[in-house]
C-alpha cells in the first residue's frame, strides 16, 4: 500500500481529530516522509504531538507565514502534497446581537490555503503522475453536515449559527477552489468526520475518534478527479450542499 502523500500538514493537531490524524498517518505501513503537525501552542498543556511541532495561530497572518517558511525549509525544494484544514472552533450561539460578528470565526483557514498554495503548486508540477489525488497535491477541508443547507432541517440538535454559517461558507469556498485549481493539478474536497467523541463532539457522540480518522484516511486515499469539489462523509458518501 503506497503512502497517502509524501508530505502532509495537519492544522489543529493538538487534540481530537487532528491529533489522531497525525498518529494514524505516522503509524501507517507507508507513512508520509514529512508530517507537519500544527496548532497554536504545541508546547502547552494540550500540545501532545511529538516533533516536528509547528506553532500556527490561524488568525495571525505572520504566524502562518512563519510556518510556511519552516515547512518550505524542511521540504528542501519539494512541494507540499496535502494540506488538511482541520482546526476550528465550535459555537452553540443563537441569533443574538453579537452572533453575526462571529459568523466567520473559522474563516482563517482561507489564509492557510493562500499562503501554502505556492508549495502545493510546486508539488503538483513536480509529481510524476497525472490526474488529481492526495499523493499529488490536495487541500482537504474538514467540514460538517451541520453546515449543509440541504440537511439543515434534519440536523437541529442546536442552533449553532456561527459554526453552521462558517461551515456553509467553507463548503462554498472549497467548491470554488476545486474549480480554480483543477487545471493546476490540485484537488480540493470537503469532508464530514461524523459526530465524534471529542471536546467539541462531547461524550454523547456515537463514534470514536479512531474510527472516524480510519474512515477519513481511507476516503482521502480514494479521492480523484471525479471527487474534487465534492462534499463527502467519513465513509465516502456524498452529502448535499
Amino acid at each position: 500500500m503506497a503512502a497517502l502523500a509524501r508530505s502532509v500538514l495537519v492544522t489543529g493537531s493538538n487534540r481530537g481529530i487532528g491529533l489522531e490524524l497525525v498518529r494514524q498517518l505516522a503509524a501507517s505501513p507507508q507513512p508520509p516522509q514529512h508530517i507537519f503537525a500544527t496548532c497554536r501552542d504545541p508546547d502547552g498543556p494540550r500540545g501532545k504531538v511529538t516533533s516536528p511541532k509547528i506553532p500556527v495561530n490561524t488568525v495571525d497572518l505572520p504566524s502562518i507565514r512563519r510556518a510556511v517558511q519552516v515547512v518550505e525549509s524542511c521540504l528542501e525544494g519539494q512541494g507540499l502534497n496535502l494540506l488538511i484544514n482541520n482546526a476550528g472552533i465550535g459555537s452553540h450561539a443563537t441569533l443574538q446581537p453579537e452572533t453575526l460578528k462571529r459568523v466567520c470565526i473559522n474563516r482563517a483557514w482561507v489564509s492557510l490555503c493562500q499562503e501554502f498554495l505556492p508549495l502545493l503548486e510546486k508539488a503538483a508540477k513536480g509529481a510524476q503522475k497525472t490526474g488529481l489525488s492526495c499523493s499529488r497535491a490536495a487541500i482537504v477541508n474538514v467540514s460538517s453536515k451541520v453546515g449543509s443547507i440541504g440537511l439543515c432541517l434534519g440536523v437541529l440538535e442546536a442552533p449553532m449559527y456561527p459554526y453552521r454559517a462558517s461551515k456553509a461558507a467553507q463548503n462554498m469556498v472549497t467548491r470554488c477552489l476545486a474549480a480554480e485549481l483543477r487545471d493546476k493539478g490540485i484537488l480540493c474536497t470537503a469532508i464530514h468526520p461524523g459526530w465524534v467523541k471529542t471536546d467539541m463532539g462531547t461524550e454523547q457522540a456515537p463514534m470514536t475518534v479512531e474510527r472516524s480518522v480510519q474512515g477519513i484516511l481511507a476516503v482521502l486515499g480514494s479521492l480523484s478527479q471525479e471527487t474534487s469539489g465534492a462534499f463527502l462523509d467519513w465513509e465516502g458518501n456524498s452529502l448535499p450542499w
